[in-house]
């Protein structure tokens, strides 16, 4: 957890208006989310994966995790990354390297990504990895301070995955 903490607490000013959980700094907020994700893994409703890069001393740059949270036979994809590795692919490398794996799960018939709509960085992704933009939706809350509640969601299914861009970042790591 000191990497996370690390990581978090520097990239604190560009996480908080995306991630609620990154909005407060401290390091209980971020014990809870350690806490929270251990306990959704448990029940199999959440798992998430840091993003460390060897080439730098063993260095968090990110998480990208899978939520069981859109319905039967799909999985939502959720990333982040620090302010000091953003624009260097680490999220979309990311992503595609958890879309195979989450394919390759029984069961899995789609995946989706949601971001929301002022949330222009998170975009790039899903659109460079070929999931489909499905629309612009209202949630019920914002839960961090940048949301304005209107999520864009993009969708990408398991027949279409072979020939994906996101295939193929997957098979070429």
């Amino acid at each position: 957890m000191p990497a996370l903490h690390t990581e978090v607490t520097a990239s604190r000013r560009h996480l908080s208006p995306w991630l609620a959980w990154a909005s407060d700094g401290s390091a209980a907020a971020l014990a809870g989310f350690v806490r929270e994700s251990r306990e959704r893994w448990g029940r199999r409703e959440r798992f998430e994966y840091g993003i460390w890069s060897p080439e730098r001393g063993a260095t968090l740059l990110g998480g990208v995790g899978l939520m069981a949270r859109i319905g039967p036979g799909g999985l939502e994809i959720g990333y982040w990354v620090g302010e000091r590795h953003t624009r260097q692919g680490v999220a979309t490398r990311g992503t595609a390297a958890l879309a195979a794996a989450a394919f390759a799960l029984p069961g899995v018939e789609r995946l989706e990504i949601h971001h929301d709509e002022a949330n222009l960085a998170s975009s790039r992704v899903p659109a460079a990895l070929g999931f489909r933009r499905v629309g612009v939706f209202p949630r019920a809350a914002a839960a961090a301070p940048g949301e304005t509640g209107r999520d864009v969601r993009w969708r990408m299914r398991a027949d279409e995955f072979p020939a994906s861009a996101a295939a193929a970042m997957a098979r070429a790591r």
